[in-house]
């Protein structure tokens, strides 16, 4: 692709207003790569872009899930090249020079930018992307199912992998959605007994998939017969939840709301694990055109556990 030709993006125009249109292509400035995309995830997070929850500049093209191939690098770009698989999830890139970089504390960059929010996003045929953001995607796992993983997975495996159950200890996982299906079997493949939890307000029904899982789905009371869990993983919070699963813990156990945390977002790692381990998310793929729609889809909670967004 040239520089000044055109590619399809779907952005957002004004709260809550999407649309399909065509964007002009542009070279990459120096430190940035320019992305061919190949799938991009829908994320509840999106909303974040599309319903304005953060400050956003019109128009926005959303989308912090998304698995391409550079088409062109930027100059002082180094470490990558082109035709080169890749990936981009929330966190956009961190400068290096910050008091927080220089700590190692990548995170909390004073200048990190979030995709699809500071700057467009994965919907759409081609995005361009800082280089510090970047994550290698495994061979063995395709564009499609790795998408997900660059922020569900990427969220549940953060927080288990630095959670204080070990192996054989007994996990739980309450919200069994796009995170927590995931959860499940992050748990599983560490090595830890999990069980799916249930409470009264519960998500809607589970349906099965080919996801590896052989967990049972267990009240809150019944964890304590089990001798009590050492971690409950949350995925589906609200105070009164939160409160509630503290009584199916075993002493000395924790409670962990997934959200933004002080430990390192571990993406590279996720997906090795994932590929390694065979871990994979339930997916519905829906062409780029149609992103409108699956958009609002997952928003109404009618979408299966992930939805992925894949270019022609």
């Amino acid at each position: 692709m040239e520089a000044g030709s055109t590619y399809r993006a779907v952005q957002a125009v004004s709260r809550g207003r999407l649309e399909l249109t065509e964007k002009t292509l542009q070279a990459p400035e120096p430190g940035k790569v320019r992305i061919r995309v190949e799938a991009c995830g829908v994320c509840h997070s999106d909303s974040g872009t599309v319903e304005a929850l953060f400050p956003i500049d019109w128009p926005r093209v959303p989308g912090h899930e998304l698995v391409g191939r550079i088409d062109a690098l930027g100059s002082g770009v180094q470490g990558w090249v082109v035709g080169q698989r890749l990936g981009v999830g929330f966190l956009g890139g961190s400068c290096g020079s910050c008091e927080f970089c220089r700590e190692g504390d990548l995170v909390t960059c004073r200048n990190q930018e979030y995709t699809g929010i500071h700057h467009d996003g994965g919907y759409a045929e081609v995005m361009i992307a800082k280089a510090s953001g970047l994550m290698s995607i495994p061979d063995s796992l395709s564009s499609v199912d790795a998408a997900p993983l660059l922020c569900a997975g990427l969220t549940t495996f953060s927080a288990l992998r630095n959670a204080p159950a070990k192996a054989g200890d007994l996990v739980a996982v309450l919200g069994i959605g796009g995170l927590g299906h995931l959860g499940v079997q992050y748990a599983r493949h560490m090595g830890s007994r999990s069980r799916r939890l249930r409470v009264a307000r519960t998500r809607r029904n589970w349906r099965r998939s080919s996801a590896p899982t052989t967990t049972s789905t267990t009240r809150l009371p019944a964890l304590q017969e089990l001798g009590g869990a050492k971690v409950i993983l949350i995925t589906a919070s609200g105070g009164k939840t939160v409160a509630e699963t503290f009584k199916g813990l075993r002493p000395g156990g924790v409670s962990i709301v997934l959200g933004v945390g002080p430990d390192p977002a571990t993406g590279d790692e996720t997906l090795r694990f994932s590929a390694l381990s065979g871990v994979s998310a339930m997916i519905e793929t829906v062409p780029l055109e149609q992103a409108t729609d699956a958009y609002a889809k997952m928003m109404a909670g009618k979408a299966r556990f992930r939805m992925v967004l894949t270019m022609n």
